[in-house]
């Protein structure tokens, strides 16, 4: 039997006034969970600043990019490499190294206000947001280049049909490989996420509160006209506070699989670790300031399977001192369930802040994000190591 490592993380963290994750109608984003109304953020809205946080902790060639101008984006690279080539004839050729891969592109509409020729016939895009690394562009720039040096480029590129398709299926980057990749095109350029990410709920119940704002006109302001000297605007904007539990999870054996090498996964786990629970989506921030950073973070790696511990607020935190409360009640859900299902953890981190999240020390003894990123990557490396070994007896 295969080893499997799977990590979990789970988060406590309190936000103040706020408006993280907006519905279409300006509105924070809610839920109802146990009969009572919740604020709620989409795994969506923090997996967006997870992987922006990548930038800050991993090398840029080993992550992705996802866009629907993936032929002008290739081109561009080719244009790094020699920029004496023709820009249209470069766009126009990447347009079909990628429908050699089997990916459909046509013609956009011609951009607003377009000034330069390229702008108002702009290169073919995908329909969809392609998700692809930037190693793999820079290795179809190298293809496209090779092909231009060619008597017939288009033909020469058409020929390239199956190293093309080589590309865009190894190689992958790091984002691609934990969030997944669905291609609608060609299905075996699908990838499945290694990771999940819930969305966050607050422990307690939230009601949506609004606040009045007005905007006065400095010239206004100064004019000896005191009937025309008020507010130049006005209107309001709905917020919410609260204690959020957050939780996500790596599967490292599928993550190893999509990126092909150990070392590669156990960086990557860590860097998702310490994304994941520094990052916060930044809806309204320049009107809320809401920089937070978590309570609790508690990171645990099993050999079983993932373990939500959401259920420890079904039943709503109703008591003045909230991270108090929701962190015992975190500490006996975790126990409960590994006692019913048999799911302990192999080992586990607690980091954490303030007084009221001690209990949180039953679990495990406390350590800095960074000590605890850290030795995830280890143990990560080592059980990968452990599994290989396995599979070759």
């Amino acid at each position: 039997m295969t080893t499997r490592t799977i990590i979990d993380i789970s988060i406590l963290q309190t936000v103040p006034p706020s408006n993280l994750n907006r519905d279409d109608t300006g509105s924070p984003k809610s839920a109802v969970y146990g009969g009572v109304p919740r604020a709620r953020v989409s795994s969506q809205a923090w997996k967006r600043p997870t992987r922006e946080q990548f930038r800050t902790l991993l090398d840029a060639d080993s992550l992705g990019i996802r866009t629907k101008r993936v032929a002008e984006l290739l081109a561009e690279r080719a244009l790094k490499r020699r920029p004496e080539v023709d820009e249209a004839a470069a766009e126009a050729l990447a347009a079909d190294v990628f429908k050699a891969g089997g990916i459909k592109l046509e013609a956009p509409r011609a951009r607003k206000n377009a000034e330069s020729k390229t702008d108002q016939h702009p290169a073919e895009e995908t329909t969809y947001l392609l998700f692809l690394g930037s190693r793999q562009y820079d290795r179809l720039a190298d293809l496209l280049l090779e092909a231009l040096d060619t008597d017939d480029p288009k033909a020469a590129v058409a020929a390239q049909k199956k190293a093309i398709k080589s590309i865009l299926k190894e190689d992958n980057a790091v984002d691609v490989g934990l969030f997944g990749r669905m291609v609608a095109d060609t299905t075996d350029l699908n990838i499945d996420a290694a990771s999940q990410v819930a969305h966050a709920i607050s422990v307690h119940r939230v009601d949506p509160e609004a606040d009045y704002f007005t905007a006065v006109d400095d010239v206004k302001q100064g004019s000896e006209d005191e009937s025309d000297s008020g507010a130049a605007m006005i209107g309001t904007v709905e917020f919410n506070s609260a204690t959020l539990y957050r939780y996500a999870n790596v599967d490292a054996n599928r993550l190893r699989d999509n990126l092909g090498d150990i070392d590669a996964t156990a960086k990557a786990v860590a860097a998702f670790i310490t994304a994941f629970a520094t990052s916060i989506p930044n809806g309204k921030i320049n009107t809320f300031a809401h920089d937070t950073l978590p309570d609790l973070v508690l990171i645990s790696v099993r050999d079983t399977q993932p373990v939500n511990l959401v259920g420890a607020f079904e039943k709503p935190v109703t008591g003045t001192d909230r991270v108090l409360e929701a962190t015992e009640r975190l500490v006996a859900r975790e126990r409960e369930i590994d006692a019913a299902y048999d799911t302990t953890p192999v080992t586990s981190w607690v980091v954490r802040v303030g007084d009221a999240t001690a209990a949180a020390e039953q679990l495990a003894p406390a350590v800095s994000l960074k000590t605890a990123a850290a030795a995830v990557r280890e143990v990560v490396e080592q059980r990968l190591a452990e599994a290989e070994a396995e599979k070759s007896n």
